[in-house]
């Protein structure tokens, strides 16, 4: 009867027979080195967890099933997540047309109207919509008052309501 390979000098000499070959098997699977020897290790540990129940004789046969069955594994949650991206870029694909076309000049439209604003009411405006600063924060930054900002940012609203409607902002 052979013994077992839970003592460290047996699981050490199974470790260094067949590590090599494991790894090679993996690589060749995978057509990749870092997952190859990821596999790799991964196999060795399940078989120092079941070291009891595996004999020496049966090391390589433990071994290279584990590495096959965690390839396999491997492959199948990248066919998820590989099918996950495409059904995603897929809703992407069947907006409208139209909405894309309206919603691109919707944006250059509100890129110009800020960009036709004074100086003074964009960057309150940009400072509070774009980076969410408090009025607070945005007047200590240019060293106004908050009345100050609330009358620059009320202003760059009221004129970008004008041009585009009631829609928010």
């Amino acid at each position: 009867m052979s013994e077992n390979i839970c003592d460290q000098v047996s699981f050490e000499k199974v470790y260094f027979k067949h590590v090599e070959h494991l790894r090679n098997f993996l690589y060749y699977k995978s057509g990749n080195l870092q997952m190859a020897e990821d596999l790799t290790q991964d196999a060795f540990a399940k078989l120092w967890e079941r070291c009891a129940s595996v004999v020496s004789m049966r090391a390589k046969s433990f071994l290279f099933t584990i590495a096959n069955n965690l390839f396999l594994n491997q492959v199948k949650h990248k066919k998820v997540v590989l099918k996950f991206q495409q059904h995603r870029h897929k809703e992407k694909d069947y907006q409208d047309p139209q909405f894309l076309m309206e919603e691109d000049e919707f944006k250059s439209k509100l890129e110009k109207a800020i960009s036709n604003l004074p100086e003074s009411q964009r960057e309150v405006f940009l400072m509070n919509r774009i980076d969410g600063l408090k009025y607070r924060e945005i007047a200590e930054s240019l060293g106004i008052s908050v009345k100050a900002v609330e009358k620059r940012m009320h202003k760059a609203l009221k004129e970008l309501k004008e041009i585009f409607g009631k829609s928010k902002f």
